[in-house]
């Protein structure tokens, strides 16, 4: 039997592989691994528990709060807010846990649950797999350790976690954003109030599309995986910029005025020059992953920044930088953390920092974003191989060098094998896009005869 847990929490298709029996008995391992609850007779103990608009929210949210309750947590219910909303609730309200049912970008009929411990942090692998074997445990027969009479735990909405959790978000921008006028995608998903409301409290004139979730439209065509909505409602409206989010709003991607994308790594890069004017930008460096544009880096180097990256995956980008200390790291799919005022990435945070950039220099998105070059980037997946030698093969090893040394200092290569397909992805950077093309297909060919 495979892990339940992920990169990102526990996912699946809603009903079958992700049931309402699996969402209550993990909230109930999740309760005595990070709440001990029954342990302490003085605490009781307290969750946040949150959702984005999927149909399957409403019975999987009864399942968490019955599995929480049940285990002796007094649970404060959310609703329907933002990811980031939940973690930011449970670190303010000095909850035990947090928990978030939402699938991010998935399609509707996927969902997902993802836990927090105190202070709004994501869980390491280690208490990942102890939740897990305590839930296989019960499953297997042993019985929960159950509280009753007084000692069941209650549950109250907390509709006052919106206003507090805007309010937050805009309290920590260094201007406001005045004068600027903002479309917002909010991919029919849980920023559809927050991020418009958000915005305009700061001072933008805001525009909204993809912000009428209904319980099966969420990322349908919309949102931060289908930006075509948003640049012709940008050219239309003659908006100063947009801002797209996905279904839980920790991902932010953006439009400039004319209708051109600006991913997650020149997002990065237009915040960390603020930040190190400002004087925020901590060891004046950047946490990244392996699959930033290389122009990022030549960027940053220009700019005496400093670039550190990771594996791929938000959290080991958080946790390099809390290891170091750092302050800002995202990845080039939209994830950016700024660490002062968010313990995950926050895509309507992103979004109001990126418009304030743009609101104190007075310079466009389009300027500001030209800071780095995306230089072409050509991904291969070759599936049906054997991944687990893509770093033992001699002749793969020997192609790698004869790739690297023809591409020189203004190009790169990347082999990764895939966490969940028995497959490699070959990623070749260089200035011009057909010899990245080529140099990608060459690899892809002795991938395939090295490790087929």
């Amino acid at each position: 039997m495979g892990r339940l847990f992920g990169t990102d929490g526990v996912r699946g298709v809603a009903n079958a592989d992700l049931t309402a029996e699996l969402a209550l008995g993990l909230s109930v391992a999740a309760a005595h691994v990070l709440a001990e609850a029954g342990t302490f007779e003085d605490h009781r103990p307290v969750a946040v528990v949150g959702r984005d608009p999927r149909a399957s929210g409403e019975f999987l949210e009864s399942a968490v709060v019955a599995g929480l309750a049940s285990a002796g947590v007094d649970v404060l219910r959310v609703g329907v807010l933002p990811t980031p909303a939940v973690a930011y609730l449970t670190g303010a309200l000095g909850a035990d846990l947090g928990v978030m049912l939402s699938a991010s970008h998935n399609p509707m009929p996927d969902n997902g649950i993802k836990f927090f411990a105190r202070g709004g942090h994501k869980l390491a692998d280690e208490l990942e797999d102890r939740i897990e074997s305590m839930y296989r445990g019960h499953a297997s027969g042993r019985p929960w350790d159950r509280p009753t009479g007084a000692g069941v735990g209650r549950v109250r909405d907390y509709a006052e976690g919106f206003d507090n959790y805007v309010a937050h978000l805009v309290g920590v921008l260094p201007n406001r954003l005045d004068g600027l006028k903002v479309v917002i995608d909010g991919a029919h998903g849980a920023a559809a109030r927050v991020s418009p409301e958000a915005f305009a409290r700061a001072g933008a004139e805001v525009v909204t599309i993809g912000t009428d979730p209904d319980g099966l439209n969420i990322n349908d065509g919309c949102g931060s995986t289908h930006l075509e909505k948003l640049r012709a409602a940008v050219v239309e409206h003659g908006a100063d910029l947009g801002v797209a989010h996905d279904g839980d709003a920790d991902r932010c991607l953006a439009v400039d005025a004319a209708g051109n994308e600006v991913d997650g790594d020149q997002i990065l890069a237009v915040l960390a020059l603020g930040m190190r004017d400002a004087g925020t930008l901590r060891q004046n460096t950047v946490v990244a992953t392996v699959m930033s544009n290389l122009g990022f880096k030549l960027a940053l180097e220009r700019e005496g920044i400093e670039l550190v990256r990771t594996a791929v995956g938000d959290r080991y980008v958080l946790e390099e930088m809390k290891a170091q200390g750092f302050a800002l790291g995202g990845e080039q799919s939209g994830h950016v953390i700024v660490l002062d005022h968010a313990t995950t990435g926050d895509g309507t945070l992103t979004g109001l920092m990126l418009a304030a950039r743009v609101a104190a220099t007075g310079r466009s998105l389009a300027e500001l974003a030209g800071v780095m070059e995306r230089l072409p980037q050509v991904l291969i997946n070759v599936p049906d191989v054997d991944k687990s030698r893509v770093t033992t093969s001699a002749e793969l090893s020997a192609a790698v060098t004869d790739a690297e040394r023809e591409l020189g200092a203004t190009g790169r290569v990347l082999l990764r094998s895939s966490g969940t397909e028995p497959l490699v992805r070959v990623m070749v950077e260089a200035a011009d896009l057909e010899q990245a093309k080529a140099v990608a297909g060459r690899l892809a060919d002795v991938v395939k005869s090295a490790l087929g």
